[in-house]
């Protein structure tokens, strides 16, 4: 995968979108295979290593992973714990550090009033583009987003994908997006590779391919 690169992923539930996200950030063990992120295989990295790639590597899952009794604040300073010290980090507990970048992270996504709101008072959507806003302050070389749109509505899903597109470029990476929106993934990546049961079963440009090719993809029929 080229630097600048912006993939989307398709493929029906169950096809193995997520499990290849976690493969990518080293959270899931491949059983047969492998794959190089950042020119090492994440299954075979342990402790500080394995950190290291992670903080280079970010990640927006469906269950978000947002402690929902921390305030916002917090929750979107996580994205920076792989570059600070443990004392800070802890630290910034008491008393928030960076408000000024967290704050300029959320007005992006649209929670510029939420900084310090509990997360779990938060609507889905919103914790959503909180998961996205903790991204923009890690500046992360890779982008994997599991259906990082799911819970918003047209205008704010576009927002959400240009942002994350446009993070991966400046930071000479790559977004790889699970997406169940065809035309989504059509408008915001330019190569779609679609999975069925495990396997790939399309690599193709994403200028070749029309939004009905990939309903018919996901099983839906016209």
């Amino acid at each position: 995968m080229s630097a600048g690169s912006r993939v989307a992923v398709v493929g029906a539930s169950g096809a193995g979108k997520s499990t290849l996200l976690g493969v990518l950030d080293g959270t899931v063990t491949p059983t047969a295979g492998g794959v190089t992120v950042h020119g090492t295989d994440p299954a075979a990295l342990r402790g500080r290593e394995l950190r290291r790639l992670r903080a280079r590597t970010g990640t927006v899952r469906q269950h978000l992973d947002l402690p929902g009794a921390l305030r916002v604040v917090h929750n979107v300073n996580a994205g920076r714990l792989g570059s600070w010290s443990a004392a800070r980090a802890a630290w910034s507990l008491v008393r928030p550090q960076g408000t000024a970048e967290v704050s300029a992270a959320l007005a992006r996504v649209g929670l510029a009033d939420r900084l310090h709101e509990r997360t779990d008072r938060l609507s889905g959507g919103q914790r959503q583009r909180v998961a996205v806003a903790r991204l923009l302050v890690q500046r992360p070389e890779l982008v994997l987003a599991d259906e990082p749109a799911s819970a918003l509505d047209p205008a704010l899903a576009d927002t959400v994908l240009e942002l994350l597109g446009d993070l991966a470029v400046r930071q000479g990476g790559a977004l790889v997006a699970a997406l169940h929106d065809p035309a989504l993934a059509l408008r915001h990546c330019d190569r779609v590779v679609g999975l069925e049961s495990g396997r790939v079963v399309l690599d193709a440009p994403a200028a070749s391919l029309t939004v009905a090719a990939l309903e018919g993809f996901y099983g839906v029929h016209r």
